[in-house]
C-alpha cells in the first residue's frame, strides 16, 4: 500500500502525470479521502483543489506550511506501508515542514534527483548539505537524463555531458550511494503526458529497466531500515 503525497504546492504535476487530472478530494468523517490510481496506490495533491489546472498559487510560507500540516493531518490514507512525498526543487519551506512535522515519524530517507551536468550538481550538493543539516538519511542519488540511448542504432549519445563526472563521481566523493542512471527516452514524456504508466507501456526500453533497478535498491534499503529499528526494539 503506497500513498504519493504531492507538496510541490506551486507546481502540482502529479495529478497530470498519475492520469487524476480533473479529480476532486472528497471528505468524510475520517478526513480527506486521498484520490486513487490502483487500489493500492493513493494520491493527494493541492491540484485537486484548483478549479483548474492553470490556476497560479500564489501563497508565501505560513499559508504553504499550514497546508502540508493538513494533508499530513487530516487525510485518512489508511493502513499505508511506504509513504512517497513529492517535493519541489532546492531547500524552502516545503523541506522544512515536512521534516518538521514527520521527525517524531523517523524518515527512511531522501531520493536525490540530478541530471549529469554541473549547474545540476551544484543544487543537488545543496540538498545533500540540507539533509546532512537537518539528519534525514540520504537513501540514495539518481542520475536522470543519462544519455541517449538511439533506439535503431543502440549508440549513445551525451545531451548533457557530464563535465565534473557526473553524479557517480560526486557520489563517490561525498560517499553516497548512487541508485542508478536513467537515459533519456522521449516515450516518458509521451506518458506523462497522458498520465499512463512509463514502464507498462514501453517494458522494454533501457529507462524502465533502470526504474525497476532504482526501485529495487529503495525497497531494499527501507526493509533494512525497519529490520534494524526492530532488532533495537
Amino acid at each position: 500500500q503506497v500513498a504519493l503525497l504531492d507538496i510541490d504546492i506551486c507546481g502540482p504535476s502529479i495529478p497530470k502525470m498519475m492520469g487524476l487530472e480533473g479529480e476532486q478530494v472528497h471528505q468524510s468523517g475520517s478526513g480527506w479521502s486521498p484520490v486513487y490510481v490502483e487500489e493500492n496506490l493513493g494520491v493527494m495533491s493541492v491540484g485537486f483543489l484548483l478549479s483548474s489546472p492553470d490556476d497560479a498559487v500564489i501563497w508565501r510560507g505560513p499559508k504553504k506550511n499550514g497546508l502540508i500540516k493538513q494533508f499530513l493531518r487530516d487525510v485518512d490514507w489508511g493502513e499505508i506501508d511506504y509513504l512517497i512525498v513529492d517535493t519541489p526543487p532546492g531547500t524552502s519551506d516545503e523541506h522544512l515542514s515536512i521534516v518538521q512535522y514527520l521527525s517524531a515519524a523517523h524518515i527512511d530517507g531522501a531520493v536525490i534527483i540530478t541530471t549529469p551536468q554541473e549547474v545540476s550538481l551544484q543544487d543537488v550538493r545543496k540538498e545533500i548539505n540540507f539533509c546532512h543539516k537537518v539528519k534525514v538519511p540520504i537513501i540514495g542519488v539518481v542520475e536522470n537524463m543519462s544519455g541517449f540511448i538511439c533506439p535503431k542504432c543502440k549508440n549513445e549519445s551525451q545531451i548533457f555531458p557530464p563535465t565534473t563526472g557526473g553524479a557517480e563521481k560526486m557520489c563517490q566523493n561525498l560517499n553516497i550511494s548512487l541508485l542508478g542512471k536513467v537515459p533519456l527516452d522521449p516515450q516518458i514524456g509521451k506518458s506523462c503526458d497522458k498520465g499512463q504508466s512509463f514502464l507498462s507501456e514501453v517494458p522494454e526500453s533501457p529507462a524502465t529497466s533502470s526504474y525497476r533497478s532504482i526501485i529495487q535498491r529503495i525497497q531494499e534499503y527501507c526493509d533494512l531500515q525497519h529490520f534494524q529499528e526492530e532488532k533495537t526494539i
